[in-house]
């Protein structure tokens, strides 16, 4: 028994170090100023991170050949035109590309976060590392990730500056906002929202500390309502404890994201302006919230502001999303310019083509 698993092992080995050696074949040699070679296993690895952003859209999709040939040329395009802002002396720092890295996380957390606090929210979270939620996500390790990263910015400095002015000339028209308008006009919407000032003291290792310091906090808030400031910018602030206001929305998803109970949220709303609450308790806290404002659920025009306390109208808000959709559609449709100026024979030589090509595809 022991002899079948160790000529097994052998043979997996074996068929393993094949498919590596497979892998490593050439498909492309990209050449306008310095030589790099596109690899099989480099277009598996970009073909899973396609399918895989696929899958985060809720869409399972298995390329076909034809999808992996298109994959290429983009690989292609990407070294291309990277080569040529390296030529030209466009450079990206590391640090640009870890503060690009962090930025989508950040935005979707609403803080601003380190890579070693990141890691450390998926591990509480998810259960998983950085490097891990990469790999299942994306496909890539951190630093295949951050090479991605910054080849696709390098790539945008470089046709950015070939095409700025036309680019910045690309606007949504006024005709294109109110269409939009009209065809999302139910999505114009104010929830029913309130405004609060919110305090929340963490128990830390000291649970009685902490609500003696909620009730003196409170007490103060309570005798002098102006206190709210000198409380928000306390030096023990952040430190001992977390204060600021907060818009709430009578949704079950905020409740979620806060926490809290939808019986929590519906409680809420029934209290007047200036309403202060007791000392509440949690798992982790202690918290209490005072009533600053309330606002009425209503359909916007395009004259209205999107969000309470912001000066953004709708119309403003139309015309940025619309904007920004038209210069990334422009942007694409230059890059492919670029790219496909540069793709002469000088510049690429193609190690596989046609039926060879498409047989090394077929995986």
């Amino acid at each position: 028994m022991k002899r079948f698993a160790i000529v097994t092992t052998l043979l997996l080995t074996f068929a393993a170090g094949a498919f590596a050696q497979a892998d490593l074949q050439p498909l492309a040699v990209v050449k306008l100023n310095k030589s790099e070679t596109i690899t099989l296993r480099q277009l598996k690895s970009r073909v899973e991170f396609v399918e895989k952003q696929y899958e985060g859209y809720g869409m399972k999709r298995s390329m076909s050949v034809a999808d992996k040939r298109t994959v290429l040329d983009s690989l292609i395009s990407e070294k291309l035109i990277a080569q040529a802002a390296t030529k030209e002396g466009l450079t990206i720092s590391d640090s640009q590309v870890d503060a690009a890295f962090l930025s989508t996380f950040s935005q979707q957390l609403g803080q601003q976060v380190t890579e070693a606090q990141l890691n450390e929210l998926l591990q509480e979270q998810m259960g998983m590392s950085l490097s891990d939620y990469l790999k299942e996500n994306a496909g890539m390790t951190v630093p295949e990730y951050k090479a991605y990263l910054k080849s696709q910015l390098v790539a945008q400095q470089y046709v950015y500056a070939k095409k700025q002015n036309e680019l910045q000339q690309v606007a949504a028209t006024d005709e294109e906002i109110r269409k939009a308008y009209d065809l999302n006009k139910s999505t114009f919407v104010w929830n029913d929202m309130i405004k609060l000032f919110l305090v929340i003291v963490p128990k830390s290792t000291n649970s009685s500390e902490a609500q003696a310091l909620a009730t003196n906090l409170r007490n103060q808030y309570v005798k002098d309502k102006n206190s709210a400031g000198s409380i928000k910018n306390s030096a023990d602030n952040n430190k001992k404890y977390r204060a600021g206001e907060l818009i709430v929305a009578k949704t079950a998803q905020q409740a979620q994201q806060l926490g809290w109970t939808y019986d929590k949220i519906i409680e809420l709303f029934g209290n007047k302006v200036d309403y202060v609450s007791d000392i509440t308790e949690t798992e982790n806290d202690f918290q209490f919230y005072a009533v600053l404002q309330k606002y009425d659920a209503k359909l916007l025009s395009l004259s209205d502001i999107v969000q309470p306390e912001t000066t953004i109208t709708v119309y403003d808000y139309i015309k940025n999303n619309l904007t920004q959709q038209k210069q990334s559609q422009y942007f694409t449709a230059a890059a492919q310019e670029i790219a496909k100026g540069l793709d002469t024979p000088e510049n690429v030589d193609r190690k596989k083509t046609g039926e060879a090509l498409d047989k090394l595809l077929d995986w």
